[in-house]
């Protein structure tokens, strides 16, 4: 690795406490986006190219531990320590419902038709709630270990995962039976579990490790030893052979999937790194930390932002060009 090559990140301020956690869009007709919780209580929306703050969602009076937005980024939710989740029109940020829960909500996810919200917290209970019908009763899940920390759907919403805040493991759960079919063991809490883009992997964080498990089948694939505590890790979506991880160090890394190899080191955050995310395209990715601010990185150092698959391959055009006329003098 060459020790001069230092990334220049996107800074991202606005945040005035801790960023806790990150969320990446899907590409829409209009670019994709970004959203940060913090222990500040306002989300905020940007552009996720650029990083240009959109607005910020004001309406909840205690710390957002986690945020999402739906497939097509017309919607956010949120789930925070006023008992609380909310589901808010992200072209307008307007509170379009609360979701009353009665001790702090922890984590929240759309379903992948975007027709549901999955939430769990502190109570020990996950909810599922109809966004067609957001005043009737939410279908509650029982029988969590712990208190629920990280949430997500797979298998075109058959299937829900969940990890603790207070025990190892991740659980899976049948959407119809609501119990458990299957659990991912692992020695310290799951303080990050993404389902990849192409819904093979199940990317894990938990303690000094980062585990990537088959989705379909649960057995571990791979298991990889870092430097220090790590919070958060994300795999790149495109291509799926780097991946990124942060936590206590300060520094986000970013690793060769086949053999784990460190590629790349950046530093600039002034706290521990709480979560970090790739880009709907791998081309960028971001971290969130304990400083307040949003960092946006190049996959690709030296690259300018933007999509960048399309003009390091026309670089690589022009340098293989160059070849053959050095080859033909």
């Amino acid at each position: 690795m060459d020790k001069k090559k230092v990334a220049v990140p996107l800074v991202c301020h606005g945040h005035s406490r801790p960023v806790v956690d990150l969320f990446y869009s899907p590409i829409t007709p209009d670019g994709f986006f970004l959203i940060s919780a913090s222990k500040d209580s306002t989300p905020m929306l940007r552009n996720g190219e650029t990083g240009d703050w959109i607005g910020t969602f004001e309406g909840h009076k205690g710390a957002v531990w986690s945020c999402c937005l739906d497939t097509n980024a017309l919607r956010a939710a949120s789930a925070s320590a006023d008992f609380s989740a909310k589901l808010w029109d992200a072209l307008t940020g307007d509170v379009l419902h609360s979701f009353d829960h009665k001790h702090i909500v922890r984590a929240c996810s759309f379903s992948e038709d975007t027709h549901l919200l999955l939430t769990g917290g502190f109570e020990k209970i996950l909810r599922i709630f109809d966004l067609n019908r957001p005043d009737a009763p939410p279908r509650e899940v029982e029988n969590s270990p712990g208190s629920v920390r990280t949430v997500a759907w797979l298998h075109s919403d058959q299937t829900i995962l969940s990890s603790c805040s207070d025990s190892g493991g991740v659980r899976l759960w049948d959407v119809r039976s609501g119990k458990i079919v299957h659990t991912l063991e692992t020695k310290s809490s799951v303080t990050s579990a993404e389902v990849s883009k192409d819904g093979r992997y199940i990317t894990t964080a938990d303690g000094c490790s980062v585990k990537f498990w088959d989705a379909n089948h649960f057995g571990l694939v791979k298991s990889y030893d870092m430097p220090c505590t790590v919070e958060s890790a994300s795999l790149e979506p495109k291509f799926g052979n780097k991946f990124i991880a942060g936590g206590e160090d300060m520094w986000i890394r970013l690793f060769d999937f086949n053999t784990g190899e460190e590629i790349g080191c950046n530093k600039g955050h002034h706290g521990p790194v709480h979560c970090v995310r790739f880009s709907p395209g791998g081309e960028s990715y971001a971290s969130g930390s304990e400083d307040g601010t949003v960092r946006i990185w190049q996959t690709l150092p030296g690259v300018p932002n933007g999509p960048t698959k399309q003009s390091s391959s026309l670089e690589v055009t022009s340098k293989l060009e160059d070849l053959h006329v050095g080859n033909k003098e």
